[in-house]
């Protein structure tokens, strides 16, 4: 391993690639601690260190790296761009004009790409407005009573929502920029770093109320867990594909086999962050219906804003199975994949092509996600059995979003690095 990490230090193009993404990190790291103009940094420092639990912001929250509870420079982190990419990604199912730019190919996907960038700077102008009104309001942290902000005027309200919307869309043009100059997608590493920067934090919270005992234990059901999902996100079922031969002119294409590659955890962590917004939505109706609280209100606050009871895992846990079937099948359109094999002349052995291909596909596809739905929801409970048995805080390290996102872009980047290595003879990572 360092051997190899040598190796890729030691090609003056790969270097150059590692340095600039490291360069593109830091920055971003510095912004997401920079303040933004009008916040009160001590009162902000007192109420996080008061308060344990984000509640309603969990998730947004852990995207931001922390910075959204900080108020800073980019506050909003990635999450309007997810949100916008996961939006655009439902539409060109449902708008015939997106899916043709889809399938025009590159020039295509440049002005979906174009569409994402322009709905993520109106999603971050929304949640800017909300966060800063919630800060100015004094509901930002819960039980926190000292001013977020040094004025509550109009204008500082506004400098506060133009700094964050420009600090959402100076990230896009970072994970850009790392995608074009460095190794990778440059939005999942943008993300990765969110998530590994409250790591440490959430780990040594955990020492710190449970002891070392508590923390030793949880450590090794952690790196447990990290072999497992390193061995589900790697895991595929592979579909052959043969190619018959065929005349094109005077010269002779196909007889060629390949294979569709279907993973167990086809959806990645849409469905859990799907599941996680609706399950928002109940605690969203609690926090602004507290001053005067119905039954069902009461109902939802004793059942699903804790996130403790066995009633809210179980919808939790239900709404990750739902999503990740609903997701899957959006994403992989099983008839298109049969006609386009049925125009080039490929066809599965053993099935005919055409609509017993497709129906094949299907059958296949269900199967392989039943246990990866099922594995994106044990996953996803974790942090809330955690919470439960050790009072441990909702933002438990292994476990659902968080170790799902290290994994799966650690995975992807360590390919990225070893498939140049191998363009160069050099020894990879992965044996």
């Amino acid at each position: 391993m360092l051997s190899a990490f040598a190796n890729a230090f030691r090609t003056p193009d790969l270097r150059r690639k590692l340095l600039f993404v490291l360069f593109v990190v830091v920055i971003f790291r510095f912004g997401s601690q920079l303040p933004a103009p009008g916040v009160h940094v001590a009162n902000v420092q007192r109420c996080i260190a008061g308060v344990q639990d984000s509640g309603l912001y969990n998730l947004i929250n852990l995207f931001s790296g922390g910075a959204l509870l900080q108020l800073a420079v980019f506050a909003l982190g990635i999450m309007p761009y997810i949100t916008a990419s996961i939006i655009l990604q439902l539409l060109v199912v449902v708008i015939p004009r997106l899916e043709a730019l889809k399938k025009e190919g590159q020039t295509g996907q440049a002005k979906i790409t174009q569409y994402t960038r322009y709905l993520t700077l109106a999603l971050a102008v929304l949640q800017a407005t909300g966060i800063v009104a919630l800060a100015r309001s004094g509901q930002l942290l819960q039980g926190c009573t000292e001013p977020l902000l040094h004025d509550d005027g109009t204008a500082a309200f506004l400098v506060l929502v133009v700094t964050m919307t420009a600090g959402t869309a100076v990230i896009m043009w970072l994970g850009e920029l790392i995608t074009e100059r460095g190794i990778g997608n440059g939005m999942s590493i943008l993300i990765f770093c969110q998530v590994v920067a409250t790591f440490p934090g959430a780990l040594w919270q955990v020492q710190l109320t449970q002891g070392w005992w508590t923390f030793g234990i949880v450590l090794v059901i952690g790196l447990l867990i990290v072999a497992g999902v390193t061995f589900i996100e790697q895991a595929q079922r592979r579909i052959p594909v043969q190619y018959a031969k065929r005349m094109v002119g005077r010269k002779m294409f196909g007889g060629s086999s390949t294979y569709i590659p279907l993973k167990v955890n086809q959806a990645g962590i849409i469905p859990v962050i799907f599941a996680s917004s609706m399950m928002y939505l109940p605690a969203m109706a609690v926090q602004f219906n507290q001053t005067s609280p119905n039954m069902v209100v009461r109902w939802f606050n004793d059942y699903f804003v804790g996130g403790s009871h066995p009633i809210y895992m179980a919808s939790y846990f239900l709404l990750i199975i739902f999503f990740t079937y609903f997701y899957v099948s959006i994403t992989f359109n099983t008839a298109e994949v049969a006609d386009n094999m049925k125009k080039y002349g490929g066809f599965i052995p053993g099935i005919r092509a055409g609509q017993p291909t497709q129906d094949y596909l299907s059958y296949v596809l269900n199967r392989i996600t039943f246990p990866g739905s099922l594995y994106l929801g044990l996953i996803s409970l974790i942090p809330l059995v955690a919470f439960a048995m050790i009072g441990a805080n909702q933002n438990f390290p292994f476990g659902g979003t968080s170790i799902l996102i290290m994994v799966g872009v650690g995975l992807d980047f360590v390919k990225q690095v070893e498939s140049q290595l191998q363009q160069r003879n050099y020894e990879g990572f992965l044996k």
